[in-house]
């Protein structure tokens, strides 16, 4: 017997948002999967950026993107990017490179990773994509979460995005993050892309904040 089966038969792995057992590589137990709210292929744009969502920022998403990004929970990207690509509209996965949503230098140093450059890592691996990491924040500008911010603080946050020296400008991207809620920050990675000269910009994230 597979040593990573016989581990789960001793010790099942847990639920992320409600602690109850889950099958093997599967984040969320079956009832918490079936919690999640998918959303339809038809989304308005985030900031005047055209955006797909996988699910609904609500529940068990909720609990999968701040195991991730608050306790450093790596091993849920698979799932996470798995669902965004089994789920995504027809066609949005086709002749695009992706490019994960830049973090600011400091909470990456304190996070210890990107988590949208995971969940691109693992995006384009499923679909076939190739990947671009050409976007960077830099150091300065605000270091704190988005959450909670009204829409002028998010703008002046997002200040600082810009293409990294020396990449390469990919024609057609579509940009990835983990949450999207009123898409300054990926109107901020658009406009930095567009002047470098990219001629199609559009976005895939996991959730999309209700409402939104």
């Amino acid at each position: 017997m597979p040593l990573a089966r016989l581990l789960s038969l001793l010790a099942p792995p847990l639920c992320v948002c409600c602690g109850c057992a889950a099958s093997l590589h599967q984040p969320l137990c079956r009832a918490c999967l079936d919690d999640l709210r998918w959303l339809s292929f038809e989304q308005p744009p985030g900031a005047g950026v055209p955006v797909w969502a996988a699910v609904s920022y609500e529940g068990p998403a909720r609990a999968l993107v701040r195991a991730l990004k608050f306790r450093g929970a790596v091993g849920l990207v698979d799932a996470m990017a798995a669902q965004m690509a089994a789920n995504a509209p027809p066609g949005l996965l086709e002749g695009r490179s992706l490019v994960p949503v830049p973090l600011h230098p400091a909470r990456r140093r304190r996070r210890g990773f990107n988590q949208a450059e995971q969940l691109a890592v693992r995006l384009a691996r499923r679909a076939g994509l190739a990947l671009s990491d050409c976007l960077e924040r830099s150091a300065g500008g605000a270091r704190s979460s988005q959450v909670g911010r009204g829409r002028e603080e998010r703008l002046r946050a997002v200040e600082g995005i810009r293409m990294r020296a020396g990449a390469a400008v990919p024609l057609r991207v579509l940009l990835v993050d983990d949450v999207v809620t009123t898409g300054s920050t990926l109107a901020a990675c658009a406009a930095a892309l567009e002047r470098a000269g990219v001629r199609e910009v559009g976005a895939v994230v996991y959730a999309r904040t209700p409402g939104r």
